[in-house]
């Protein structure tokens, strides 16, 4: 009986035995599939994550070369915005689709060119290779002061078929440039001779009027529009218009005649402000 029940526990214990053995055998097995590192080697594996990365900080600029690069650029900035008289007010710009190489962003942008307002709207279309990137501007339109600077509207339009802002932004800088000349020899005048010269539709107008009050309906008109052909070049126009009354123009019928293209030779010869002063001063004899 007793052998019986020995014999039941060696059987239990070699069953166990084999059991151990083989959950030895796989706990050996995952071990050689497994990588484990011990403390010391974690802590050199971090020093050496360390040392790279303070390596790749030495690489950029401080913060304080960060800052003075972002100075360096405003300052540049603004002796660009100065030089070309463009001043940038407001811009905004929203992604309309992305997909792979290729990109659209919606941009807007509003600003100033000397005394001439703008406004832009367009679509930029970035295509993206291993070689390059490429741009292309679609949907551009521009919105001017159409009102006060008509003759910029046909340049406008070409500008937008072709879809070159970098032709705009020139061409506007040296068109605004002269409207800006303009004005400002208009406000010379009128400081100087206040009696004589007269601003009907103010320093923006394209004209100016020089009139002497005692011969009564007597005046000059000087109109000084800007031509701006379709590759954006400016050109200043001046012309003279009289207005004599009927019995001063009897009296001097061949020099009132004459006097446009007497003005035009005087502009070759002495330049727009001296022209213009030289009428000024032959308005102010008049008696």
């Amino acid at each position: 009986m007793e052998e019986n029940i020995y014999q039941v526990y060696e059987d239990e214990i070699r069953s166990l035995e084999e059991e151990i053995q083989m959950l030895t055998e796989k706990y050996e097995d995952i071990q050689q599939e497994s990588t484990f590192y011990s403390d010391e080697e974690i802590v050199t594996s971090i020093k050496s994550f360390q040392r790279e990365f303070q390596g790749e900080l030495k690489e950029h600029e401080s913060p304080s070369d960060l800052k003075a690069q972002l100075e360096s650029l405003e300052t540049d900035l603004s002796f660009l915005m100065k030089f070309t008289g463009i001043w940038f007010t407001r811009h905004s710009k929203k992604t309309v689709e992305k997909t792979g190489s290729r990109t659209i962003q919606k941009h807007r942008l509003a600003g100033n060119c000397h005394s001439l307002p703008f406004q832009l709207e367009f679509q930029l279309l970035e295509i993206k290779n291993k070689e390059s990137v490429s741009a292309v501007i679609t949907d551009l339109n521009i919105i001017t002061e159409s009102g006060e600077y008509s003759g910029v509207s046909k340049f406008v339009s070409s500008i937008e078929e072709r879809g070159n802002l970098l032709t705009f932004f020139r061409s506007l800088s040296s068109y605004a440039e002269w409207c800006e000349h303009r004005r400002r020899t208009f406000l010379h005048f009128k400081d100087k001779y206040p009696d004589i010269v007269q601003l009907p539709e103010g320093l923006l107008g394209d004209y100016i009027v020089l009139r002497n009050p005692k011969p009564s309906g007597f005046e000059l008109m000087v109109v000084w529009k800007m031509d701006v052909d379709e590759d954006g070049r400016t050109t200043p126009v001046l012309d003279l218009l009289t207005k004599v009354p009927e019995q001063v123009l009897e009296q001097t019928r061949a020099t009132i005649e004459n006097a446009p293209t007497c003005f035009r030779s005087m502009l070759l010869l002495f330049g727009i402000e001296t022209a213009i002063e030289n009428l000024i001063k032959v308005v102010g004899l008049k008696k």
